[in-house]
């Protein structure tokens, strides 16, 4: 049975909302934005239909507030509630309000989201689904649990310690040695209790040269499972992903039908519905790929998988929730592009350090190949609440090397932001360093190249600005009119 959706809340901010709110345009829904105190002038709140004040700016006031959205929504007489990502997009509680409010959610069921939401038990049915994981063990009370496992499995170090709730990088340390056993164990088990309110943890290998891939599944309510292929999320700093690309550079084609097709077993047991990922580390020494964990939402970077794909995964949600059929079959999914993502996030590039104030001037890259997905204005306030994403901005080629050539082309000469430091000069400087180019990194590139990558920063401030105009007009004085003017 089909359900109409006429008007759509929105239950983020920033680029999240932004980009939902886009093929709500294109489908003539109408959306709702739910805004802080601080988001009033925000760039989501000026795009839709209507807006409601949520709260206060911080998040368990405002974006994390389920009684307030809920009431926000019912207020705007939204028919529908899609949670972009980040705040309660893998909230399993806040999906079953919705339902319970009457309201149609945009995602996954909340069984699903909650099943795949601990990590201890997720892997226990990804064991159980025949797909390969991490050697490791789940239940960890104490440091002596650690080495008798290490022991028995005759595991060297390093290892991860994870909190069970934990995500989006948040709540792992490494270990390198175990005189540090018991501090990383209490660390993680803290951030786990104050973040996710769970100090549940379990602990894995910890593969030292691993790349992170991922493959983007849509699922209908009607036993449909299809893979959009995979995605490379490799260049990561603190365990967060800066730097995506589509498809991966380290699979062959036979490792990439295996391990799609795994995903699609996975979440076809799971009975899993609408967009979601299934998150792989690939050990480039072995060959070998191991299960991370199911993201139950819109992921960040889903945006390379619909150049090389042609779809607009947001729109596929929409029309799950509505309870209508995949249009396509895995056969129909042929990429015949290559797409590169970088996160520009308002943070020191040297140091990551989050950067607030007002964008005092902002130049959004475009051109042939280029895709930009922004939450901000020349103007906007970047406020210290939340997340630093400013924009995604994405490139493609009909190759690795011409999706390349267009971030180069975006970053270096098009790109404009000031009043706040952004990751910009790093991200330039990753996608030119050799290693890169041709696709030998790991989840350590960063780490391991942070001093070249630094060298190479070209930064210009106000005042070299203010150099370069004066220079200019000392010219044409000295010269007098030309030519070409």
């Amino acid at each position: 049975m089909t359900q109409t959706i006429n008007r759509i809340l929105v239950a983020n901010r920033g680029v999240p909302a932004v980009r939902v709110m886009h093929t709500c345009i294109d489908r003539r829904i109408l959306t709702t934005a739910v805004y802080s105190s601080p988001d009033r002038l925000a760039h989501h709140v000026t795009m839709a239909d209507s807006a409601v004040h949520i709260g206060e700016a911080p998040p368990g006031d405002s974006y994390l507030n389920i009684e307030n959205i809920i009431e926000a929504a019912k207020k705007s007489n939204s028919d529908a509630i899609h949670p972009g990502w980040g705040f309660l997009a893998e909230n399993a509680q806040f999906a079953q309000r919705v339902m319970d409010a009457g309201l149609i959610w945009i995602g996954p069921s909340s069984e699903v989201i909650h099943l795949m939401g601990d990590k201890i038990e997720a892997k226990e049915i990804v064991a159980r689904a025949g797909v390969p994981t991490i050697p490791g063990i789940n239940h960890v009370t104490n440091a002596n649990d650690i080495i008798h496992w290490l022991e028995a499995e005759a595991v060297d170090y390093p290892i991860m310690i994870k909190a069970s709730a934990g995500g989006g990088g948040k709540g792992m340390v490494k270990v390198e040695r175990e005189e540090d056993l018991a501090q990383a164990l209490a660390r993680v088990r803290s951030e786990g209790k104050k973040s996710f309110g769970d100090d549940k943890v379990l602990v894995e290998k910890y593969i030292e040269r691993g790349r992170h891939i991922e493959v983007q599944i849509v699922a209908d309510n009607y036993g449909n499972v299809i893979h959009l292929c995979e995605r490379e999320c490799t260049i990561q700093r603190r365990n967060q992903k800066i730097i995506e690309e589509a498809p991966s550079p380290s699979l062959t084609p036979e490792l990439r039908e295996d391990i799609c097709q795994k995903a699609v077993t996975l979440m076809a047991a799971i009975g899993y519905t609408s967009a979601g990922t299934v998150e792989f580390l690939f050990d480039s020494a072995t060959q070998k790929y191991y299960f991370l964990e199911v993201n139950t939402r819109l992921q960040v970077e889903h945006g390379i998988t619909e150049l090389i794909t042609g779809l607009d995964i947001v729109g596929i949600m929409i029309d799950v929730a509505m309870g209508k059929k995949l249009p396509f079959t895995q056969q129909d999914i042929l990429p015949n592009r290559w797409a590169l993502e970088v996160r520009l996030n308002a943070e020191d590039p040297r140091t990551f350090s989050p950067s607030f104030g007002w964008l005092t001037r902002l130049a959004e890259p475009h051109g042939p190949g280029v895709r930009i997905s922004s939450g901000v204005y020349e103007g906007a306030a970047i406020p210290s609440y939340y997340d630093s994403l400013l924009m995604l901005i994405m490139a493609a080629g009909t190759d690795r090397a011409g999706a390349i050539r267009a971030m180069d082309r975006s970053l270096s000469r098009l790109l404009r932001v000031e009043g706040v430091k952004t990751l910009a000069p790093l991200l330039l400087s990753i996608i030119r360093h050799p290693s890169f180019i041709i696709g030998d990194f790991s989840t350590r590139f960063i780490e391991e190249n942070m001093a070249d990558l630094v060298s190479t920063f070209v930064e210009e401030s106000d005042e070299d600005e203010a150099l370069k105009v004066a220079k200019y007009v000392a010219e044409i004085s000295a010269l007098g009119p030309q030519d070409w003017m």
